[in-house]
C-alpha cells in the first residue's frame, strides 16, 4: 500500500467490481424468475397491498426502506423493467466496460444496481428478509467507489471491504459462541450438513463422515471467524514497516476465508451469502504488479483530487454509521442481520447461532378425487428443497430459490405463515405462475379436488441403506398438518 493508492490491489479490485456486478445479476434474474408469483401483484404477498397500506399512514413511511416503487406505482410489468435494466448494467460491469472509463462511469452504475435492487428488497417482505441481501446491497455500494482501470483502488475502500468481511465472519463466529452449546462442545457439524435449509449433491457425503472430523470442522470454523478475521488489517502495518510480510499476512488471512466458504459452497446451498464472501475475501490479498497501475494523474499516485475527495467522504460516512455494528459486536444480546439505518450500510451479520437438530420437512400433496378420506395423494415437488427420496439434492447456490428457504422455516414456527396459506389457494387455483415455481406439477395444469400438507422427519439414508433400497433420504413420522382443503 502506498498511503492513499492501494497500488497492489489492482487484482483484487477486478474480482470485487467483476463479482460483484456478476452477483447482482444473478439476483435480478431471480428477482425477475420469482417476484410476480411471490409478491407480484397477484403474489403469495402482493407488495402493493404493503404499499397501500404503508402510505396510508405518514408514519409508516419511516418503516420502509428506500425504494421507486413509492413513486412509481407498483406492477409486475415495471419490476420487469427494473430487473432486465440490472442484469444488463450488471453485465457491463462484469464485461469490465464502465472501468475502462473514468472513475465516476462505474460508480454511477453501482449505485444505479445498489438502489435498483434496494427498491427490490424494501418490498419483497419474508421473501427478501434474508441476510445475504443486505449484504450484496452493502457490497454493491463500496464497489461504486473502487474507480476505474486508469488509476489504482483507494485505500480507503479497500480497507472499508476489510471491515465488511471482518464483520461478517466475525458477527458470524460471534453468534455461534453465544448461541447453541453444539457450536461450544464442537457437535455442530454432526447435525448441520443434514438439517441445513438446503442440502446439495454431495452433503449426504459431508454429513456421513467420521465424527471427528465434524470436530474439526467445528474448529476450524471458529478459527477461521473470531481469530484470522484480525489479521485482514495486517497491510495497514505496510505504511510504517517496509517489506512485503504485512501484505502476505493479510493474504493468508484471506485465503484461508475463501478456503472455508469454497467448502460452504461444495456442501450446501446458501444462494449467493458464500460466493459473496468469496469474492470480497479477494480484497486482501495484494499482488503487486498485477492489476496495477502506473497512472500518475493529479497530486496523488494515479488517483484524481475530485476521487479522493469522494472515496474520503466514503470513509467519513462509514465512520459515523459503523458505531451501532461495533457495539453489536461486543454486545451480550448480539443481533443477527440487522440493520441500523435505512440505506442499508454497516450492517449486522451472521447465521447459524443454533442448529437444528432434527429434520421436519413440509411435503404438499394434492388429488382431483372428490374424497379426501379415500384419494390418491400426489405430491407436489420443489426444485431445491427435499421431496423424493430418491432424488439427489441439486446445486442451486449462488441462485437464490425463495420459496424452498421458506418452507424449511414452516416447521420452526408455532403456526403456518400466512403466505403458506395463499401459496395453497393458488395450488387448487392451478396459477401457473405459482406451479412455476415447482419442479414437478402432478396434475399438469388441472386444478385438484383438494390440498393437503404433511409433516415428515428427514434423515440422510446410512450408506447401507442407500445400497439396499437406493434412498438417498428416510422420512418417518408422517403427520397431516393441513387440510385437506378445498376452494369454496
Amino acid at each position: 500500500m502506498d498511503g492513499i493508492a492501494a497500488v497492489d490491489f489492482g487484482f483484487a479490485r477486478e474480482v470485487l467490481q467483476r463479482g460483484i456486478a456478476a452477483l447482482y445479476l444473478v439476483a435480478f434474474l431471480s428477482t425477475l424468475n420469482q417476484f410476480r408469483a411471490l409478491a407480484g401483484e397477484r403474489g403469495l404477498l402482493p407488495a402493493p397491498a404493503l404499499l397501500d397500506w404503508v402510505a396510508a399512514r405518514t408514519e409508516r413511511k419511516r418503516m420502509l426502506h428506500p425504494t421507486l416503487f413509492r413513486h412509481i406505482r407498483y406492477t409486475d410489468r415495471r419490476l420487469a423493467v427494473l430487473c432486465w435494466a440490472g442484469i444488463i448494467v450488471a453485465a457491463s460491469l462484469v464485461l469490465g466496460l464502465p472501468q475502462l472509463g473514468p472513475p465516476w462511469l462505474p460508480m454511477l452504475l453501482f449505485l444505479a444496481l445498489w438502489l435498483g435492487y434496494m427498491s427490490v428488497v424494501s418490498i419483497g417482505q419474508t421473501f427478501y428478509s434474508f441476510g445475504w441481501e443486505m449484504l450484496l446491497l452493502e457490497a454493491g455500494f463500496l464497489a461504486a467507489f473502487l474507480g476505474s482501470n486508469d488509476q489504482p483502488p483507494p485505500t480507503v475502500v479497500i480497507v472499508l471491504f476489510w471491515w465488511l468481511l471482518f464483520r461478517l465472519e466475525f458477527g458470524a463466529g460471534m453468534i455461534k459462541i453465544r448461541g447453541g452449546r453444539e457450536w461450544r462442545d464442537l457437535t455442530a457439524l454432526m447435525y448441520h450438513h443434514e438439517t441445513q435449509p438446503m442440502p446439495g449433491p454431495l452433503s449426504r457425503q459431508a454429513h456421513l463422515l467420521p465424527r471427528w472430523i465434524h470436530r474439526v470442522e467445528v474448529v476450524g470454523n471458529h478459527f477461521a471467524q473470531l481469530v484470522v478475521p484480525f489479521f485482514l488489517f495486517a497491510p495497514l502495518l505496510s505504511l510504517w514497516i517496509d517489506g512485503p510480510v504485512p501484505q502476505w499476512i493479510g493474504a493468508v488471512a484471506g485465503g484461508i476465508v475463501i478456503a472455508t466458504q469454497v467448502w460452504l459452497v461444495i456442501t450446501g446451498n446458501f444462494a449467493w451469502l458464500n460466493w459473496a464472501t468469496i469474492v470480497i475475501g479477494f480484497s486482501a490479498i495484494g499482488l503487486p504488479g498485477i492489476g496495477s497501475t502506473s497512472a500518475t494523474d493529479g497530486p496523488w499516485p494515479g488517483i484524481p483530487l475530485y476521487w479522493l475527495v469522494i472515496t474520503c467522504a466514503v470513509g467519513l460516512l462509514y465512520v459515523v454509521v459503523s458505531w451501532p455494528a461495533v457495539r453489536n459486536l461486543f454486545a451480550r444480546r448480539q443481533l443477527m442481520n440487522a440493520s441500523f439505518n435505512r440505506w442499508q450500510l454497516a450492517n449486522a451479520y451472521g447465521a447459524f447461532g443454533t442448529v437444528t437438530k432434527h429434520r421436519v420437512e413440509i411435503v404438499v400433496e394434492g388429488t382431483v378425487d372428490e374424497d379426501p378420506d379415500a384419494a390418491d395423494w400426489r405430491e407436489y415437488e420443489f426444485k431445491g428443497k427435499p421431496g423424493d427420496v430418491r432424488r439427489i439434492p441439486r446445486q442451486f447456490a449462488p441462485y437464490h430459490l425463495r420459496l424452498d428457504w421458506l418452507m424449511w422455516f414452516l416447521p420452526l414456527g408455532h403456526s403456518l405463515d400466512d403466505w403458506f396459506t395463499v401459496f395453497v389457494i393458488r395450488l387448487l387455483e392451478a396459477d401457473a405462475p405459482t406451479l412455476a415455481l415447482l419442479r414437478d406439477d402432478p396434475f399438469r395444469g388441472e386444478r385438484p379436488r383438494w390440498v393437503r400438507a404433511v409433516s415428515y422427519r428427514y434423515r440422510f439414508a446410512t450408506r447401507a441403506e442407500r445400497r439396499a433400497e437406493g434412498v438417498r433420504w428416510v422420512r418417518t413420522g408422517r403427520r397431516v398438518i393441513l387440510g385437506p382443503a378445498a376452494l369454496r
